[in-house]
Parts: structure tokens; C-alpha cells; sequence
């Protein structure tokens, strides 16, 4: 009997075996090793909520598309670098505080979440679905590589994870070549009610290294704070350095900016005077993280310094 007079059931397993060959294995269960303890995931998560600005860039860095995530601070959605790659995405929340009832309505498979939530909150969201935290802080050195390395884990997708490390790496390097030893950098973001300093610790300041920049002391940002008190007008000399990469969250922040660049203790700054004061999107800047985010701050680096770098 010939394929094509086969009966139909026949054909009908045969086709079923054909889609097992080409499907390959069902992805194994695994075991992710959180802040909160072990985690077990089985199979590929389909309906993946993002619960922290970089839990949603690195899912998307990966290839999955995230159904739910918490908007960006200063917004009502996400930044503004990830809205066309996320388009319709439900907002379950904010960076401070997460919409339980909303994010069980999104029916997911698999939570990622930041290493600051509290136990409290992953005891309430790891009954709704297996709960990822990552276990390091925020301010670590590698801080977003190893939570793309355990996102990437409970997503089924690690060999993703270091090809996005390495083309960072690689990019970086080659900015790093063309900034001469020993340049520094500040980053501040401006607010109404002044600038603040932000930590060469957060991912920014990481990627600000990263690319060649040394950055200035600030001895009085403690180790687990992301920037400094808000500066007098008396106090800008802080935010003096050889370049300025001056960050405004919304309207407001910008308006403030907009005000204190008409006094005369703003245009005294050296760095005002080399006209390298570099204006960037603070949702990206001093809120993001995640490997999109890490070239997204490179194109701002190297546009700055009138340099092609490509990713």
C-alpha cells in the first residue's frame, strides 16, 4: 500500500511521528537556585509576567514575549526604548508596588521579579506561579549578566544568555578603545526639587565602565543607595566632570533642567563650557537594565563621542 492510499488513521500517525522528529525533546524540568530557594520550572513558560524594568528586557533580549510588566518609574508604561518592542503589553503594576490581582489574571506560567522583592510578596506571587528572584543585588558588578544567565534559565533559553553577554562585551571593548585613560564621567538626574548624583554602581554607571569611563568619587552616596540627596545650585561643582550625562525622568524633571540651565552657577561648570553635557532619557539611564538597555545606553555613548558602534 502506497503512502497515499494509506487509511486515514495511518496517515494520521504518521504525521504525528513526523512533528516528534522535527519538534525535537520537550525542554526538561530544571532547578534555579533564587534568593528565596529553589525554584523548579518544567517545560518552555509561555505566559511570562515581568515584575522589574530588567526582568522585561532581558526576557524580550531572549526571544520571549512577555504578556504582562510594571511600568517604568517616572511613566504609566514601560521606557520608552522598549514600547514598539512590546506593544499592548498589560501593566500589572509599578516599580514599588505589584497589582496581585492583576498579575493572576494574566494566568502566567513563570514570574520574574527583582532581587528586592520582599519574602512576603514572593510567598503571595510564588502561589500563583513559579517565582524567580534573582539572589545577588542590584548593585553587584555583574549584577545584569547573572540575572540574564537565570532569567535565561527559567525561560529555557541559556545558550541565548551568552551570545547577549559576548556582543556587549565585544561592543564595549571597541567604545573603550577610543576613550582616552583616565576620562571620567558623571551621571546625575535632574528632578524639580534639584539633581542627584547617581552611583557608579547602578547598571548605567556599569555600562558607563564598561565603555572606558572612569567615574568621580562621590564618598557620601552609601553603598546601598542608587544616587546622592538632591543638590543645591550652590553644590553643582559635584556633577563637574569631563563629561555630563544628565538624565531627566518626565516633563517635570525636564522643565526643572530646562530652569536651572539659565543660571549662572550651571554655565560656571567646566563641563558646560566644553559643551559635553550629554542630555539622555532617564527611563533608560537611571530606571533600566538588561541587555537591550546596555546597547541602547552604548548608541547614547557613541553618539556622544562621534563614534560608529554598531552592535
Amino acid at each position: 500500500m502506497s503512502f497515499f492510499n494509506a487509511p486515514r488513521t495511518a496517515l494520521g500517525v504518521i504525521a504525528i511521528l513526523v512533528l516528534a522528529v522535527f519538534a525535537g525533546p520537550a525542554l526538561a524540568a530544571r532547578t534555579l537556585d533564587t534568593a528565596y530557594g529553589k525554584v523548579e520550572i518544567d517545560g518552555t513558560p509561555e505566559r511570562v509576567v515581568t515584575l522589574y524594568e530588567g526582568a522585561l528586557d532581558t526576557a524580550v533580549a531572549l526571544g520571549s514575549k512577555p504578556v504582562a510588566a510594571v511600568a517604568t518609574r517616572g511613566g504609566d508604561s514601560v521606557a520608552h526604548y522598549m514600547q514598539e518592542r512590546v506593544p499592548g503589553i498589560a501593566i500589572v503594576g509599578t516599580a514599588r508596588e505589584t497589582n496581585i490581582e492583576a498579575v493572576v489574571a494574566q494566568r502566567p506560567d513563570v514570574i520574574l521579579a527583582s532581587s528586592n522583592l520582599s519574602e512576603p510578596q514572593y510567598r503571595l506571587l510564588s502561589k500563583i506561579a513559579p517565582t524567580v528572584v534573582p539572589k545577588h543585588s542590584y548593585f553587584a558588578p555583574d549584577a545584569w549578566q547573572n540575572e540574564t544567565r537565570l532569567f535565561a534559565r527559567a525561560l529555557g533559553r541559556e545558550d541565548k544568555a551568552e551570545q547577549l553577554i559576548q556582543a556587549f562585551d565585544e561592543r564595549a571593548d571597541k567604545i573603550s578603545a577610543e576613550v582616552p585613560a583616565g576620562t571620567e564621567a558623571t551621571l546625575a538626574r535632574w528632578m524639580p526639587q534639584g539633581p542627584l548624583v547617581m552611583s557608579s554602581k547602578i547598571f548605567a554607571g556599569r555600562v558607563l565602565a564598561a565603555a572606558g569611563f572612569e567615574s568621580p568619587e562621590h564618598g557620601d552616596i552609601a553603598d546601598d543607595r542608587p544616587h546622592s540627596d538632591p543638590l543645591s545650585l550652590e553644590n553643582l561643582d559635584r556633577i563637574d566632570s569631563d563629561w555630563l550625562f544628565l538624565a531627566t525622568l518626565n516633563a517635570d524633571g525636564e522643565s526643572a533642567l530646562a530652569k536651572a540651565r539659565t543660571s549662572p552657577a550651571f554655565e560656571r561648570l567646566d563641563v558646560v563650557q566644553r559643551d559635553q553635557v550629554v542630555p539622555v532619557d532617564g527611563q533608560l539611564w537611571t530606571s533600566a537594565s538588561g541587555p537591550l538597555a546596555a546597547h541602547a545606553i552604548l548608541d547614547d555613548i557613541a553618539r556622544a563621542l562621534g563614534i560608529a558602534s554598531q552592535p
